[in-house]
């Protein structure tokens, strides 16, 4: 056998040459190019999970409507409010809260997952990562027609100002992908922290107001329920809830919500292309 000599083989890349920021960009914007790719793949999901069902993705859409009524119908009681205002509310809560919950709960193994793509098919990482953020506006979409539906049994004085809830989904959508990104990375090095982020998702679920309602308490009567309660604003959760909710709800917009969100939005992508600079190149290898 011939042996080959080390002077005749291909000097290996430093390990810092795939770490630029043009590379960093460069994978955002290839796997933007291919939006038919992890457009088609992110419907596909849906469409497999829902496979020989007679109403197919339509059971997101019961699925929701059920666990909303149910916890409506609860909760209005305990809180002393009437259902017409608790429960439309909650549903809007709830589904956003579904998007938010699951970007970080699927986030956390979007790589994991796709391992199989990640090893066999040379595209961005990025890809990955846009596949399960349409996944989940999929999702979104389903639950708006619990939304819709309340509108017409308890009807809302909504306005232009409602328009609002658009541009603020798709701050929410862009938060989505840095999460995603951000812990879908951090999960692949180290497989212990998907657990740790459903168990911080749930504790979170109770923690911000979704079935309880934060104007409510924060004007209770009772001083220490009313400074208690100011302390939700502590929760970045809650300032993503409260942009969309407001004006679906036709409530007051407190812009002070979208400040936080701008804030959370610029310092949470700066850390995501940092991530993705750094250890874009790694994740191949640790899945």
């Amino acid at each position: 056998m011939q042996s080959t000599s080390t002077l005749d083989r291909p000097e290996a890349p430093p390990e810092t040459s795939s770490q630029t920021w043009r590379k960093a960009f460069k994978d955002i914007g290839d796997a933007f190019g291919q939006r038919q790719l992890w457009a088609h793949l992110g419907w596909q999901d849906i469409k497999q999970r829902y496979r020989r069902s007679v109403i197919g993705p339509l059971w997101i859409t019961i699925s929701m409507a059920v666990t909303c009524t149910a916890l409506g119908l609860l909760y209005s009681q305990l809180f002393n409010e009437q259902l017409s205002v608790h429960l439309p509310y909650l549903a809007v809560g709830f589904i956003i809260w579904g998007f938010i919950g699951n970007c970080i709960n699927e986030g956390s193994e979007v790589f994991i997952s796709n391992e199989g793509l990640i090893k066999q098919l040379p595209a961005p990482v990025s890809i990955h990562v846009l596949r399960l953020l349409w996944r989940q506006v999929l999702f979104f979409a389903h639950n708006l027609v619990v939304y819709f539906v309340l509108l017409l049994i308890f009807p809302k004085p909504l306005t232009l100002v409602s328009l609002l809830a658009i541009p603020a989904f798709a701050v929410l959508a862009l938060n989505g992908a840095w999460v995603i990104l951000v812990v879908g990375t951090i999960s692949t090095r180290f497989r212990d922290i998907p657990p740790v982020t459903q168990s911080v998702v749930q504790l979170m679920f109770f923690m911000t107001p979704i079935v309880w309602n934060y104007d409510e308490f924060k004007t209770n009567p009772n001083p220490v329920i009313a400074e208690r309660a100011q302390l939700a604003e502590v929760n970045p959760f809650m300032h993503f809830l409260e942009i969309i909710r407001q004006p679906m709800l036709g409530s007051p917009i407190v812009w002070h919500h979208w400040l936080v969100v701008g804030v959370i939005t610029v310092v949470g992508w700066a850390l995501a292309l940092i991530v993705l600079r750094n250890y874009r190149a790694r994740v191949s290898y640790w899945v």
